[in-house]
């Protein structure tokens, strides 16, 4: 971990992270480039940054700080990130949504593909995950933390608010959770199809510390994480509210729900990757 980070170098493996998100999608014409191209500085924050673990993988993470990816569709900015941090061959990422591949369009575990804990996909689901493992880790003695990013859309699930009280009732501090705030989902603008009202207020009033950033901005997102990171273990587990833009590094592809789920094609394709530096050469 760098201290403090290597802001350049991490602005760089941002804009391969994005090439490698719209060239996956593109190339099976499937996938879902809006909220990958979003969260990419969130991810290589995290993995390159922040979070401490081993790239060997042992599916049990005792000892090393783990991370959960509830919101799945987002697979392709977390294939590529596991990638460039050394879980598996750059290479692999072209095998994305390929029958009988690692890398299915949602993560999935019975193929074994390393950095992955649980199948995700069934929105509503991760916070819980994450939470039993984070417990885990207090019965085993393990100082280390567990990560789950959610999606916006996502709170409109019911297990997701049973999480968060059980979270706060037993006091897993030990817990970073991140809400990816960009207002889009598959049907339309958040406010438009089921508003969340005042999130950052409902969080706090079942009992959890409450922090914001802004997720494309790599000072700012290092810093709540830090932050986030200090304040652990003080009662309260931590929730971030990360405000970013859907499809952000591609022109035509921010602010908008319409590329939640539709692949560019070849001219969209060529477009994209005009405006993304290839800093650690494609796969």
């Amino acid at each position: 971990m760098e201290n403090p980070p290597n802001l350049d170098r991490l602005q760089k493996i941002c804009s391969q992270v994005r090439r490698d998100i719209v060239r996956m999608v593109h190339a099976v014409n499937s996938g879902h480039p809006g909220g990958s191209l979003g969260c990419t500085e969130y991810f290589v924050a995290l993995y390159n940054h922040l979070m401490k673990y081993d790239p060997s993988f042992n599916m049990d993470g005792k000892n090393e700080d783990v991370f959960f990816l509830s919101n799945g569709h987002i697979s392709p900015v977390f294939y590529s990130t596991l990638a460039r941090s050394g879980f598996f061959e750059v290479s692999e990422l072209a095998t994305f949504r390929i029958i009988g591949s690692r890398l299915q369009g949602h993560p999935a575990t019975e193929e074994g593909l390393p950095g992955v804990r649980i199948a995700s996909g069934s929105l509503g689901q991760g916070l819980s995950a994450a939470i039993g493992v984070a417990l885990a880790k207090k019965l085993d003695g393990d100082d280390h933390n567990v990560f789950v990013l959610m999606g916006d859309g996502e709170q409109q699930e019911g297990q997701v608010w049973e999480a968060a009280l059980f979270a706060a009732h037993n006091k897993v501090d030990n817990l970073i959770a991140t809400i990816d705030y960009n207002g889009q989902q598959i049907d339309g603008p958040l406010e438009e199809v089921n508003g969340l009202g005042d999130l950052k207020a409902k969080y706090e009033s079942f009992g959890w510390l409450v922090l914001t950033c802004d997720g494309n901005d790599l000072e700012d997102l290092i810093s709540t994480l830090e932050d986030a990171r200090n304040k652990t273990n003080g009662g309260q587990p931590i929730m971030i509210l990360m405000t970013t833009e859907m499809g952000k590094g591609v022109d035509f592809m921010e602010g908008t729900h319409k590329w939640h789920g539709v692949a560019p094609n070849d001219e969209q394709l060529a477009d994209a990757l005009s405006q993304l530096e290839e800093t650690l050469g494609d796969y």
